[in-house]
């Protein structure tokens, strides 16, 4: 590169080594941006969800231990969408709707299971896993959109403070598909057109 890689670089290779399973490159990326941001929370979320994606657990949980020993705070996760000219925030872990609820039911139903491999708390009960899984803000955002506005036309569009998670992509395609609504999410790398149960980003982010 005919400059230094910033956070960014590191992150978009970060990215890449958790779509390929390069995990020693994807701990390299790591240590670097940890060098340019030792106190960012979503650098040692990234290394955790690579971990978690390659099923290693306990390489994933160690990376939440170093969070809390190097007194890391960690960011909620938390997803806006605009209704009536008012703007919405949902926070992860909020209670769980009964039109969310009822859309996991036909998402899961659908033969799309939910991918627990994204939960990074320390719990190793499956079912309290999908169920904290279920609970995240974009979530509760689509669910929220769909509930307040039936006219088909209008893409639910959402914005998010961190990374969308692989379980939550798969969601929000799986909905696009079974609802008939384009769904767009601007997370914090870039943006996914969910439409017809396909996403703009090729299952690339």
């Amino acid at each position: 590169m005919p400059m230094k890689p910033n956070s960014g670089v590191w992150g978009a290779l970060m990215g890449a080594c958790k779509k390929h399973n390069n995990i020693e490159l994807g701990k390299e990326a790591f240590d670097n941006m940890l060098a340019l941001e030792p106190l960012d929370s979503r650098n040692y979320l990234s290394l955790s969800n690579m971990y978690s994606s390659a099923g290693l657990r306990k390489e994933a949980s160690e990376v939440r231990g170093l969070m809390k020993k190097r007194s890391v705070i960690r960011i909620p996760g938390s997803s806006c969408i605009e209704h009536e000219k008012r703007i919405h925030r949902f926070v992860s872990e909020e209670e769980i709707s009964k039109k969310l609820e009822e859309l996991v039911k036909k998402v899961r139903g659908s033969g799309a299971w939910a991918r627990t491999e994204f939960v990074l708390q320390d719990v190793d009960d499956e079912e309290v896993r999908e169920d904290m899984i279920n609970k995240h803000s974009e979530k509760l955002a689509i669910a929220f959109g769909l509930m307040v506005s039936a006219n088909l036309r209008m893409p639910l569009v959402i914005t998010k403070n961190l990374r969308i998670c692989g379980d939550c992509h798969e969601f929000a395609k799986v909905v696009s598909r079974l609802e008939g609504r384009e769904i767009i999410i601007r997370d914090t790398k870039r943006f996914h057109h969910f439409s017809n149960g396909s996403c703009s980003c090729r299952d690339y982010w």
